[in-house]
């Protein structure tokens, strides 16, 4: 399948996963806002759904459900970015079910970074360098203090392995997507996964919480969730693929916590502590240390990977 020629610019790459993940960071204070009853489950199927929407919308816009712009696509790799979008949808929201959110979000997202950089070591033989680690262990540690900042702890096995299994499947994702960015256009790709997921999640959520009585307030949030932060964002995270490297990706994601945490002390008004603080401080420092590591790979050649896409880290 020939590829794509990208010229890698990490600063766009950057902007776009920090944009991506302040968009997913309004995710729950959109949630806390409707204020109804509408189980966990159903608000992520329908927000899946709404994003299938979105995408189907942008893509006839932009030409790219043209059978063209699907022609250098392997199929395997859409139904896995499809398969595993729903299971990161699923495995996330049971887990923190068992967890609490506080737990749970932190399982999710700090193992988010450390599975991508073990899988693109493993697939692309592209071992992150020690400073990446470092600036990741860090910006782990201060999401699960972040997460964790005054939250009661509950310990579940199942709900910490369906937190991993989220964090793991959002890598994989992840590392699909850097491939399938060098050979077609991001609303392609998009609307391919998000379709399948939406058509795997619906019915999960039915059989796991029955038939929803959903309000207008809720329904209007989770078409926020979908369009504007699913949507949108998920489209800026493939187009940030395009010019760094997945296991990057991921870690910059980690700011979506930080902008969770400050929505939720200036909308909704959640106390704030010293935990907390010093986790967000310690994201933002790991976050900028990740940064600094990718900036400074640009200079290094290196080999094409995953579809003409430079994967560097």
């Amino acid at each position: 399948m020939p590829a794509m020629q990208i010229t890698p610019r990490p600063l766009v790459g950057i902007a776009c996963v920090i944009g991506a993940a302040t968009l997913w960071g309004t995710t729950g204070t959109s949630q806390a806002l409707a204020g109804g009853n509408l189980s966990p489950a159903w608000f992520g199927a329908l927000r899946l759904a709404f994003a299938a929407m979105f995408f189907l919308a942008f893509a006839a816009m932009t030409g790219a459900t043209k059978r063209q712009a699907w022609k250098d696509l392997a199929p395997s790799d859409v139904v896995g970015a499809g398969l595993c979008m729903a299971v990161y949808n699923l495995a996330f929201f049971a887990g923190v079910r068992l967890t609490g959110v506080g737990i749970g979000t932190a399982i999710a997202l700090g193992s988010g970074p450390i599975w991508a950089g073990l899988l693109q070591a493993a697939f692309q033989r592209q071992m992150p360098t020690t400073a990446w680690w470092t600036g990741t262990g860090v910006a782990i540690v201060g999401g699960v203090l972040l997460s964790l900042g005054g939250g009661a702890l509950t310990f579940s096995a199942t709900g910490m392995l369906l937190c991993l299994a989220a964090g793991f499947s959002y890598a994989v994702y992840t590392l699909l997507n850097k491939r399938m960015v060098g050979r077609a256009p991001a609303a392609s790709i998009t609307l391919g996964a998000f379709t399948l997921a939406a058509l795997i999640s619906l019915p999960a959520a039915g059989l796991q919480a029955g038939m929803p009585a959903i309000t207008v307030r809720e329904l209007l949030a989770a078409a926020y969730a979908g369009l504007v932060t699913a949507g949108v964002g998920y489209l800026l995270f493939s187009h940030a693929l395009r010019h760094i490297a997945p296991a990057t990706s991921v870690t910059l994601a980690l700011t979506e916590p930080v902008v969770a945490y400050g929505l939720a002390a200036l909308v909704l008004g959640e106390p704030t502590n010293a935990t907390a603080v010093a986790g967000l401080a310690l994201v933002v420092s790991g976050v900028l240390g990740v940064v600094r590591v990718e900036l400074t790979a640009v200079s290094r050649p290196v080999a094409p990977q995953g579809g003409g896409s430079a994967g560097r880290i």
